[in-house]
């Protein structure tokens, strides 16, 4: 029998994300667009100024022409794309402008939360079609951002950075992990969530859940769930533990990795290390950025593991799985999100990076505000909140505690 000629969505996504990274290193760079706004004045003046919308609309430009190539290439109906994604990309950006708030921003609240809060409103109070909800290539949209986060997984920042934060940044990821996935075992909460859970507690949060939901290719109604939690806690975290560092007399040095090696969020660290001082602020950011830099080996370990499970089938249990089907069921997006960190990490010069960066940094999060508003736009409240046993968030409040106290523990023994 022949096989078919069509691609697999993950090779897709290696293609469509090579394709923004070599654009991007050719010269064809798409403006970062401005969100930031405090006032009425200042959102008209600023975020709907003609110079700011030409950068929108590029973007716009840029992500529908890789939406519809990508459905070309999976042989996917185009007319109702054509629809769906301009509504799509609309409704993301009002999440990115509300986000785009500076008393918003204070509270570290994501525009993913707001992409996937206007998707729910409108899924819950309007019944779309089902040609609508078909054409919502979440999936598409989370994978190509995931490649393109591998451009800002940079190792040469982190070699420069020093070594402490690295260390840190090993033994916390791996005791964190591990405690996590032990107490979602003992909870008996499902597997799928469980590595989701471990993953967002112990690396970096938002990103860290997104990419172990890739690899695995997770439930997005659990994702959802887990970033929600991650959001939610970084928030108290965030205001009361430079208070209590100070309660207990901490030095900056210490407070800053504590800082860094504990708060989910990136944006959260930032935040809360200025409370503390400039020297906190340096340290918490060298720790979160290196636990960053071990997103993607973990994404690539949690692949393997997870494939290599899965592929002890009905069909292979009896025997070892072979490398062939490990490989046919491993999630090639991996690939591209790994290639993509090794070209920025050691290959690209460091001058044309800087040129990129932002843009390329801009149109991930936009891959995955896309996803979020998507994701809501085909749930129901109820699928997303239908984990009323509450043990996930037991699970994960629990490693949360841990992860504080460990991290404490390791901070006052290297930055003492």
């Amino acid at each position: 029998m022949l096989r078919s000629s069509k691609l697999s969505e993950d090779w897709v996504v290696v293609i469509l994300g090579a394709a923004i990274i070599l654009l991007a290193l050719a010269g064809i760079i798409i403006p970062k667009p401005s969100f930031g706004w405090d006032s009425g004045e200042q959102f008209t003046s600023k975020v709907l100024s003609s110079d700011n919308l030409y950068r929108v609309l590029q973007q716009f430009a840029l992500t529908f022409a890789i939406a519809i190539m990508g459905a070309i290439l999976l042989k996917k109906p185009l007319k109702s794309l054509v629809i769906v994604f301009p509504i799509v990309f609309l409704l993301t950006i009002v999440a990115l402008a509300i986000a785009g708030n500076n008393w918003i921003q204070e509270y570290n609240l994501e525009a993913v939360i707001f992409s996937l809060g206007i998707g729910l409103a409108i899924s819950n109070l309007f019944r779309l079609p089902d040609w609508f909800k078909e054409s919502l290539n979440t999936e598409l949209y989370v994978k190509i951002g995931l490649v393109l986060l591998g451009t800002t997984v940079i190792f040469r920042d982190i070699l420069k950075a020093g070594s402490l934060g690295l260390i840190q940044a090993l033994v916390v990821v791996i005791s964190v992990w591990y405690f996590a996935f032990w107490i979602c075992k003992k909870l008996k909460i499902d597997k799928e969530m469980s590595l989701m859970l471990s993953s967002a507690v112990s690396i970096c949060g938002v990103s860290a859940a997104i990419a172990t939901s890739g690899a695995i290719q997770g439930d997005s109604k659990k994702l959802s769930y887990v970033i929600s939690l991650v959001l939610i806690t970084a928030i108290p975290m965030m205001i009361f533990m430079p208070y209590m560092a100070d309660w207990m007399g901490l030095s900056q040095e210490v407070t800053g990795a504590w800082l860094g090696g504990s708060i989910d969020t990136t944006g959260a660290v930032v935040a809360s290390g200025s409370l503390v001082g400039e020297e906190a602020l340096k340290i918490s950011t060298i720790v979160k950025f290196s636990q960053n830099v071990l997103l993607g080996i973990a994404a690539f370990c949690i692949s393997v593991y997870w494939t290599y499970s899965k592929s002890v089938d009905d069909e292979t249990k009896r025997e070892k799985p072979t490398l062939r089907i490990i490989w046919e069921r491993f999630p090639k997006f991996v690939v591209g999100f790994v290639a993509a960190s090794l070209l920025f990490s050691f290959v690209v010069p460091q001058v044309q990076i800087d040129a990129v960066k932002d843009s390329l940094k801009s149109l991930q999060g936009l891959w995955f505000v896309l996803a979020f508003t998507s994701i809501g736009l085909e749930t129901n409240f109820k699928d997303l909140f239908q984990h009323n046993n509450k043990k996930p968030l037991y699970a994960f409040l629990i490693a949360q505690t841990f992860n504080v106290i460990v991290t404490l523990v390791i901070a006052l023994i290297l930055f003492r």
